[in-house]
């Protein structure tokens, strides 16, 4: 097997538009796992959010979260790796997101601390919904940012921001990338996710590649946006999806069936099934 390690983004990769992972693609997961392949998440959600999933797909390999912040065994509950913001990181972005008035949202593996309602609010508070009760996320309204990071500074890894106006999303974001000690990516339009220099998917990707003994050419990595083009440039095989972002298509070594027509199932038979 020339493949032994794939990982999954999941929002517009692993996850058809209904957010559910279709009958034929669980499939093809387990046989891959049978085969003797490790299939592992690798998302920009909490590791709580990406558990979920990975439980119910019987993924055993630890999960990447946080955009390659925080990789953790569920099984063993061993953290592999985990990369803080910081307190003062914590600052710089606040002030950024304040000023241009778009609410924050600090993740730690287990909980959203968000400067109030809005779309992410919305989204984990549907998925705490139907979530199983340990793998809930605790969503906080935070009054005290200063408490918080004093009280969090270990452990939050990572901040995202969600705005309909996009013309302001991206002056806070062109802001934040000139600060050379963060990393700045968006899984969609309305949106930006802000890491410690150096975290991504693909750093992330990497130590998991080298937590199993395996090298990038053994790896296929899989998604469709902006955060998902470090991994997708890393593995020995990248892969997008066709309802991906065109910039990451034009990086990637192979286009797969959109996540509504099965194209994790399709990698998975063509590039590790495949006799």
């Amino acid at each position: 097997m020339k493949y032994k390690l794939i990982c999954l983004d999941m929002d517009g990769t692993l996850l058809n538009s209904n957010k559910e992972v279709t009958p034929k693609t669980k499939e093809a997961i387990k046989e891959a796992r049978e085969a003797g392949a490790h299939v592992a998440i690798c998302t920009g959600r909490p590791f709580v959010s990406a558990y979920q999933y990975a439980a119910l797909l019987g993924i055993e390999a630890p999960i990447i979260s946080a955009n390659g912040a925080f990789i953790k065994d569920a099984k063993s509950k061993a953290v592999i790796y985990k990369e803080i913001l910081g307190k003062k990181r914590c600052k710089l972005i606040l002030d950024v997101l304040l000023k241009y008035e778009i609410i924050p949202n600090f993740h730690t593996p287990e909980a959203i601390f968000t400067g109030g309602y809005n779309k992410h609010y919305m989204a984990y508070d549907k998925f705490n919904k139907t979530a199983d009760d340990d793998k809930k996320i605790s969503i906080v309204i935070c009054e005290d940012w200063d408490r918080l990071f004093n009280e969090y500074e270990n452990n939050i890894v990572k901040c995202i921001a969600i705005d309909d106006d996009i013309d302001k999303v991206r002056k806070a974001k062109k802001e934040l990338l000139e600060l050379e000690e963060l990393e700045v990516v968006s899984s969609y339009i309305n949106n930006f996710e802000i890491m410690k220099s150096g975290v991504s998917k693909g750093s992330g990707a990497k130590k998991m590649a080298e937590f199993l003994g395996l090298s990038a050419d053994e790896v296929i990595c899989v998604g469709d946006n902006e955060n998902d083009l470090s991994m997708i440039k890393y593995a020995g095989l990248g892969v997008c999806m066709e309802n991906g972002e065109e910039t990451v298509k034009k990086q990637a070594d192979y286009i797969t069936s959109s996540n509504d027509e099965d194209g994790i199932a399709e990698v998975i038979n063509k590039f590790i099934l495949s006799k």
